[in-house]
């Protein structure tokens, strides 16, 4: 196993405290950091040592996909890095975004061939299913929840412009598409004067509440009642979310261990100074229902339990050891990436026993052996979904 050395992105809704604290340094941090990123993403790609030089992770995976990727994966995902790990750290809401689905990314990316970087919706032709388990507590908005719920959180605010919108949600489902386009395509010039309203209404309810914050930090801005169509979840540590291709969501604040597909394929709706584009959203958003986002760990041994997921991208492990259980062996195939969250632990491939301490992170090639995990700590093993 080799130190792994990943980014910092200083997006303005990042914490100042979160990923300090889980790296050891002080807080608050200079300025705000959102998310650390450990794979092979063109955007802010980690490094590696070689002869005392920081060497991009993308520069060894296509030089050498061989040894980094082993066959298997090298053939199935194009000579890349299919997944990107991330810890990610909110204090303010993201933006309402999608993904789209492989066919719709490859589709989208090369209908937009030659476009200028700022008109594209689409960076790269591949999916980006995403699942997020939570560090620290954890609040999301994720997937449509039940049309009849969102019917009367949003007739409660006694709002008559929201009537429309209303009486498509409680049409079920099949009005969930009318209901969004109705909200989203709003007259800009309107749309103060109907958050306003709401922000001012009577309404007594998490809902209401919800409205009122988002409101504050984005004002003006649709998605804000469109968030009120979503399911509200609060994740304990431990407990993860999915986000398939497709459905709507925005993380609001909380810190997590974040994998997905390696694309920067993001469609927003707002909640966002950032580009929207109502229509292409609309297109690749599923109109139903979202049963259950939440997803609790399923234990695979002692010591160790993952969050299975229906893509072949990524798969990711959880694996914990103390003074009752001192190691672990993980028999997954290379490559793969392990981020110590909590104590230290020691981490073997066959190829060098390697200590990490919280926040630090290291890689293995595919040709390693069984991953070996000692000591006293939490780990989080990232690999592909192939076995």
């Amino acid at each position: 196993m080799e130190p792994l050395y990943g980014p910092i992105r200083d997006y303005a809704w990042g914490s100042r405290s979160a990923i300090a604290l889980l790296q050891g340094r002080p807080v608050p941090s200079a300025g705000p950091e959102a998310e650390l990123w450990l794979g092979a993403h063109p955007g802010g790609p980690a490094t590696v040592d070689r002869a005392g030089l920081r060497v991009s992770l993308c520069d060894l995976v296509r030089d050498e996909p061989g040894q980094w990727l082993g066959q298997q994966v090298s053939e199935r995902f194009g000579g890349r890095l299919p997944f990107l790990l991330k810890v990610l750290a909110a204090d303010a809401p993201l933006s309402l975004q999608a993904h789209p689905d492989a066919e719709q990314a490859r589709a989208g990316y090369e209908a937009e061939a030659g476009l200028p970087a700022e008109q594209r919706n689409y960076s790269d032709p591949h999916h980006k299913p995403e699942l997020l388990v939570a560090l620290t507590p954890f609040e999301a908005l994720c997937g449509f929840r039940d049309p009849g719920e969102s019917a009367e959180a949003l007739a409660a605010f006694g709002v008559p412009e929201l009537a429309p919108v209303v009486a498509a949600l409680r049409d079920g489902p099949a009005g969930l598409a009318t209901a969004v386009r109705t909200l989203l395509n709003w007259p800009v010039a309107r749309r103060h004067e109907l958050l306003g309203a709401v922000v001012s209404a009577s309404a007594d309810s998490p809902d209401a509440e919800l409205a009122h914050r988002l409101a504050k930090a984005y004002p003006g801005d649709p998605g804000v009642l469109v968030a009120l169509l979503l399911h509200h979840v609060r994740l304990v540590p431990g407990e993860g979310i999915w986000m398939p291709a497709g459905n709507l969501h925005a993380y609001l604040s909380g810190c997590g261990v974040e994998i997905m597909a390696a694309s920067d394929n993001v469609l927003r709706g707002g909640l966002t100074p950032k580009r929207v584009d109502v229509d292409e959203l609309l297109r690749v958003l599923r109109f139903e229902v979202l049963d259950e986002p939440v997803r609790a760990a399923q234990p695979v041994g002692p010591g160790v339990d993952w969050w299975p997921v229906p893509v072949d991208d990524f798969a990711l492990h959880r694996v914990r050891v103390d003074a009752a259980l001192p190691s672990v062996t993980l028999p997954l195939p290379g490559p793969r990436v392990v981020l110590c969250a909590e104590g230290s632990i020691t981490v073997d491939d066959g190829a060098g026993a390697l200590t990490l301490v919280s926040g630090e992170a290291a890689i293995g090639t595919a040709a390693g052996e069984p991953l070996r995990i000692g000591g006293a700590g939490v780990a989080y093993v990232a690999t592909s979904g192939l076995r």
